[in-house]
C-alpha cells in the first residue's frame, strides 16, 4: 500500500506519537510513504505566522525527519492544481484539497484524521 500523510499525520507521528491509531502505526511499517510538497508548505507557512512551534528551523526539521522515516517526497503537479481547483468546497482548506488531489490523481490512500475529508473520493487511513 502507498500512503499519503496529512500535514497533521506528520506532526503527530514525530511529535506525539500516541495521537495517531495504532492501526495507522501498523500500516506505516508496511507501506511506502509520501510526504507531499503541499504539507512542507503548510508547515513553512504557519511557523512563519508563529502558529507552529518547531524544535529547529522548518528547513532542516523537515528534511532529518522526512529522512528518517524514509518517506519519499511528492511534488505537486499541473495535474494535481488542476484537479484541487476542480475539488467542491466542501472542505474549506486548500492544503487538503491539494492533499485529496494528489490521492485522487496518484492512487495513494490519504493518512488523516480529519473526517471531513470522507466527504471526498478518496481512501482514508485512520481508525
Amino acid at each position: 500500500m502507498s500512503l499519503l500523510l496529512d500535514t497533521h499525520v506528520w506532526l503527530w507521528l514525530v511529535s506525539s506519537p500516541a495521537r495517531v491509531p495504532a492501526r495507522v502505526h501498523q500500516s506505516l511499517a508496511d507501506s511506502a510513504l509520501f510526504w507531499s510538497s503541499v504539507s512542507v508548505w503548510e508547515i513553512a507557512q504557519k511557523h512563519a505566522a508563529g502558529k507552529l512551534t518547531l524544535p529547529a528551523d522548518p528547513r532542516s526539521f523537515v528534511r532529518s525527519r522526512c529522512r528518517a522515516a524514509g518517506a519519499r517526497p511528492l511534488d505537486i503537479t499541473y495535474e494535481h492544481a488542476l484537479v484541487a481547483g476542480a475539488l467542491p468546497r466542501q472542505h474549506r482548506d486548500p492544503f487538503d484539497r491539494l492533499l485529496v488531489a494528489q490521492a485522487q490523481v496518484d492512487g495513494l490512500v490519504l493518512v488523516t484524521g480529519d473526517p471531513q475529508l470522507s466527504a471526498y473520493d478518496v481512501e482514508i487511513l485512520w481508525d
